[in-house]
């Protein structure tokens, strides 16, 4: 097998059975879920940096990653830069990510469900509480963490310098 293989293994479309079978032999092995999800149109400093320490928080992220046409409905026409297949490729490429699933919801909820996670990360100003899948996570005893953002990077930014 491909290094370009394994990178491919990592990722799944949708939370299929397939997917499903792959957590339940995670937690089996005692490991511990961690989940993140985004839109991750550009990758810059401040995803690296927000998926290393969402990775920290257990032995095993996961990345639910916004379809193309749900990044659409919340970052408008122009988006994203990258299709699906190309931003879960970059994802699944990174050490710290374990496995990238898609989503075409305008919230990972479903997903969140389907994924029963250890560890909810989200990055930001939110609190904890106003986390979609925080009432969830919270009754199957899980936690949600917020990770900050890293000051002066953002996909936005990015596409503004280059618009200059």
């Amino acid at each position: 097998m491909t290094r370009l293989d394994n990178i491919k293994n990592k990722i799944y479309a949708a939370a299929t059975d397939d997917y499903k079978r792959m957590l339940a032999i995670w937690r089996f092995k005692g490991e511990k879920v961690v989940f993140t999800n985004g839109c991750f149109d550009i990758i810059h400093r401040g995803h690296v940096e927000y998926l290393a320490q969402a990775a920290q928080h257990g032995t095993k992220l996961v990345v639910g990653l916004n379809s193309d046409s749900s990044v659409r409905r919340l970052k408008g026409e122009a988006r994203p830069v990258n299709d699906w297949q190309a931003r879960a490729e970059v994802l699944a490429s990174m050490q710290n990510v374990d496995i990238v699933v898609g989503f075409d919801d305008d919230t990972p909820k479903s997903l969140i469900e389907a994924t029963r996670p250890d560890f909810l990360i989200k990055g930001g100003d939110y609190k904890a509480e106003d986390v979609v899948g925080y009432d969830f996570v919270k009754s199957i005893g899980g936690e949600t963490v917020i990770i900050p953002f890293v000051d002066g990077y953002s996909t936005t930014n990015t596409i503004s310098k280059m618009n200059e």
